[in-house]
């Protein structure tokens, strides 16, 4: 194997360059490890609207035929959708080729095995990524088939089932499918929501991205979004990543909502239908990073909040122990019970588009009664010995409540900090929250003084 597939096989998913670092035969090769390891009968195969997504798939469907197993063929569905399809009908895994919210040159896979349950480095990817280094595929006299399913209007009517719109009331919003899968995803759900004047920015799907890039979380990526939402009055917008399974919303002055307080808002409609069904107490789920105001919220309406790590391999596990009915991430990735423990973007904006119709209240609104808080965002830089530089902020706030359960966070009556380490490049991220926007200031420059010292 000449190229290096340490710079591929991530903590959660496969992701590179095309086809400097990700090509064919790898890509061959992953698909009848991915086979051979988990002995499956058959797999759901999906791919996004990327440049190159149509040759690693016919790659990867080789590799799984070659290996005996079956394909099953979703098409070009979101990230959510495929998970769909693996829990609904009982796929014994799935793979989805994606590089999600990176830039047009990346592709990649998220896989998973049954039940939707995420392969992540310590649960299979790396047993895969050893397999491939070996370059020895294992071929079957009896080659596996490959048949055709469309999941689209079954997807549709899953994400629907979450949410009550049948009353909801005639809002404007712009959505942004930035070129993405969501501009296939989204017609499907506006045409059974006629009460929703919807402007429409960039629901070609076009891998070459030539509006901008499908990443949401970064501001740059949603001035088009901002000025559409003005010069059409709009009462506020949503935007989805390149694979459509996050989904971020803008108020209608322009500011955008951060996914733990989209989180908040998806708790509070959940479990107020979940005390009026079952009574209180249900479990929610939320990354280390999430603002107070989440599980504050969640405590308030009388649910369990338990604080995880970041990122899905770890949440998954995290709800299923504790049949948690939801989990949220500060980046905009929404899991609910009912869906087989995954996430999906749209079930999140259905759930949203009820509790903002039920209020009678404009978004800005809405946020303001949640959220007292100043925060942030994420900041990040370049550090060359990471660890060294946690170890030194751990022992310069000693007399904070000091928390390592992702990085390194201190809480403070007023103020509280996260900083922990990218998973894939040089980088300390530092999140600040406090009570007012000079103290936020005040902390957040002094953190970046240090850390950058």
């Amino acid at each position: 194997m000449t190229k290096d597939l340490s710079t591929i096989f991530k903590a959660y998913d496969i992701r590179g360059i095309y086809p400097e670092q990700l090509d064919e035969k790898i890509t061959y090769l992953i698909g009848n490890a991915l086979a051979v390891y988990l002995k499956p009968r058959s797999i759901a195969v999906g791919r996004d609207m990327r440049l190159s997504s149509p040759e690693l798939f016919e790659s990867m469907t080789r590799g799984i035929n070659d290996a005996g197993v079956d394909v099953v063929d979703v098409g070009i569905v979101s990230t959510d959708g495929l998970y769909f399809a693996v829990g609904k009908y009982g796929y014994d895994a799935g793979v989805m080729i994606t590089a999600s919210h990176n830039p047009k040159e990346y592709n990649g896979f998220k896989i998973c095995r049954s039940e939707a349950i995420p392969l992540s480095g310590a649960e299979g990817l790396n047993t895969i990524r050893d397999m491939v280094e070996q370059n020895q595929p294992k071929i079957r006299p009896q080659r596996g088939n490959v048949a055709r399913r469309n999941i689209d209007e079954a997807y549709t009517e899953n994400c629907f089932s979450f949410a009550n719109t049948e009353d909801l009331k005639p809002f404007k919003i712009v959505f942004d499918a930035g070129n993405g899968v969501a501009g296939s995803t989204l017609p499907r759900v506006l045409e059974r929501l006629p009460m929703i004047e919807a402007t429409e920015l960039f629901f070609e799907l076009d891998g070459s991205f030539p509006n901008h890039p499908a990443s949401p979380i970064e501001i740059e990526n949603l001035q088009d979004l901002i000025k559409a939402i003005a010069e059409t009055r709009s009462d506020f917008g949503v935007a989805f990543d390149g694979d459509a399974d996050r989904m971020f919303l803008v108020d209608a002055n322009g500011k955008p909502i951060g996914g733990d307080l989209v989180t908040a808002m998806v708790a509070k409609s959940l479990l107020e239908q979940s005390q009026f069904n079952h009574g209180s107490g249900e479990t929610i789920i939320y990354n280390a990073i999430c603002s107070r105001a989440v599980p504050e919220l969640i405590e308030k309406l009388g649910g369990k909040a338990v604080r995880t790590p970041v990122g899905h391999a770890l949440i998954k596990p995290t709800m299923r122990e504790h049949n948690a009915i939801f989990g949220g991430e500060h980046s905009g990735h929404f899991y609910f019970r009912d869906n087989w423990f995954a996430d999906s973007g749209m079930i999140a904006l259905l759930v949203c588009l009820e509790l903002i119709s039920k209020s009678d209240k404009p978004l800005h609104e809405i946020i303001a009664e949640i959220d007292p808080y100043v925060r942030s965002g994420e900041i990040n830089s370049k550090v060359t010995d990471r660890g060294a530089k946690v170890d030194e902020l751990a022992a310069k706030y000693t007399d904070g409540e000091i928390d390592r359960l992702d990085g390194l966070s201190v809480f403070y009556e007023t103020w509280w900090f996260n900083v922990r380490a990218s998973n894939t490049e040089p980088l300390l991220r530092l999140n600040v929250e406090a009570d007012t926007e000079s103290l936020m200031q005040k902390k957040r420059d002094e953190l970046l003084a240090l850390i950058r010292s």
